[in-house]
């Protein structure tokens, strides 16, 4: 008898979450700023793993535990960011004391009737695991700080017609800079980043050298980011960073490559390049190609003969 799994608790809203940590409902339904200095939040409260339909930014300038992430726990140094979008697992803290820092957790409906509602979609960190957290530097986290203190303040004083609009401004300007820290974090990770790019490479190289696209079909984002232990937007914004080209571009490069050496050094038909290639049909082969060489492959093929 196949035994179920545990069903996860899904928080639907930030009451339930005050209410879960036994603090005074939010001034706000739509958003909360937990400062965890203060000694009346204790994360351990909260479920040890969970689904929450909020977004939730949190920095940790001093962690007395572990805290859950994703699929597993992470020891954050100090000064960590993580960022968590609506309906991903996260949970509480296994131990929880002496910790320092703040949790801003809001509904996607806080943003409604502002840019930012559309364009918070794109900040691909949103979807990082918890080994592809933002470590700050000390300049860096004073930065940070000071962006939460005014959303603290806003949020503790009088709600009027302009806090909303403030507090939106403060989330936008908190996500360009933790755009800005990663692409540095990025760069001043050589090792790290040097070692990722010579084994996406290697891997890249490896799918196209065997039959794996005539099997498998064209290597996706998602396939080749699992056999790095990465998420496809991490593993996408530090190519990026790195080469100026995300995940997809270095595959297309790649399949380009490898297509031109058939075409130049075998009698194949261009549907069997494609299929080669991993491609159903050769339409949308011939599509890409001439999109990234300005030639049909007929044509390329003609300027070697």
């Amino acid at each position: 008898m196949k035994l179920e799994s545990p069903k996860i608790l899904k928080l639907e809203s930030i009451k339930e979450i005050h209410r879960m940590l036994d603090i005074p409902g939010p001034v706000h339904p739509l958003i909360s700023l937990l400062d965890t200095r203060d000694e009346r939040i204790n994360l351990s409260k909260l479920p040890v793993t969970y689904v929450t339909t909020l977004y939730k930014i949190s920095f940790i300038e001093k962690l007395g535990g572990k805290f859950r992430y994703g699929q597993g726990y992470y020891d954050f140094d100090e000064g960590s960011m993580v960022f968590t979008a609506p309906n991903q697992v996260v949970g509480s803290t296994a131990v929880y004391k002496g910790n320092e820092g703040y949790s801003l957790i809001f509904h996607r409906d806080f943003l409604q009737g502002y840019p930012l509602a559309a364009k918070i979609k794109q900040y691909g960190f949103f979807t990082y695991a918890s080994n592809e957290a933002l470590h700050l530097s000390e300049k860096e986290r004073g930065t940070i700080s000071s962006i939460f203190n005014i959303i603290r303040e806003e949020l503790d004083s009088r709600i009027d017609d302009f806090s909303q609009e403030v507090v939106i401004a403060q989330i936008e300007l908190l996500l360009s800079y933790a755009k800005r820290f990663y692409k540095r974090q990025f760069l001043t990770r050589q090792a790290a980043t040097n070692n990722l790019l010579q084994q996406f490479e290697e891997l890249l190289n490896g799918y196209f050298n065997v039959d794996n696209p005539a099997n498998q079909g064209v290597p996706t984002v998602q396939y080749l980011a699992e056999q790095l232990n990465y998420t496809p937007n991490y593993l996408s914004d530090m190519l990026r960073s790195l080469t100026g080209l995300n995940a997809q571009q270095h595959i297309h490069e790649k399949l380009i490559e490898k297509a031109k050496e058939l075409l130049t050094t075998t009698t194949l038909t261009i549907s069997e390049v494609a299929y080669r290639m991993g491609f159903e049909h050769s339409q949308s082969f011939s599509r890409l190609f001439k999109m990234k060489t300005r030639l049909s492959p007929v044509e390329f093929r003609s300027t070697f003969n």
